[in-house]
């Protein structure tokens, strides 16, 4: 392999899936400080504030100030995917500059790369937005549960 960077989520989206599979495991109305969630998925509350304000401005998550306040989800989870926490925090998933505009990379015209960069950005969107913060959640209780049963 080359040098280079890896194709990755940002940190933050790792922090607001983080934080959204938190809430999508507990009842919907329940509201929760974003202190807490910070404290328990250990996430630095600076870099959780600003992302739950994002996945606020996305209406993936209603907060809510003083007493009784706190964070809490928008919707059902099974509502939210994947990919729309991705994509309040990051933006358009996108592989490869030139997927950004047709317009961007004067050798789209001959560019094979750029068909496949396409095909495999267009698979991979499509998978994340068939993953619900409920299939997070669920898959969350039962890694939890195999480490109590196992002793951990």
């Amino acid at each position: 392999m080359g040098k280079g960077s890896a194709v990755e989520i940002t940190r933050q989206a790792d922090y607001a899936v983080r934080a959204m599979t938190y809430l999508a495991e507990l009842p919907l109305e329940k509201r929760v400080a974003t202190a807490t969630i910070s404290r328990v998925e250990g996430i630095p509350l600076p870099f959780l504030t600003k992302v739950i304000s994002r996945l606020a401005t996305a209406g993936l998550v209603v907060t809510s100030r003083g007493m009784g306040g706190g964070v809490s989800l928008a919707r059902p989870p099974e509502e939210i995917t994947l990919l729309q926490v991705i994509e309040a925090v990051d933006g358009p998933i996108l592989l490869n500059h030139c997927l950004l505009r047709s317009d961007s990379c004067d050798r789209e015209p001959y560019c094979a790369a750029h068909d496949v960069w396409a095909e495999i950005q267009g698979r991979l969107v499509q998978e994340l937005d068939t993953v619900t913060m409920d299939d997070l959640a669920r898959r969350q209780a039962e890694k939890r549960k195999m480490l109590v049963d196992s002793g951990q």
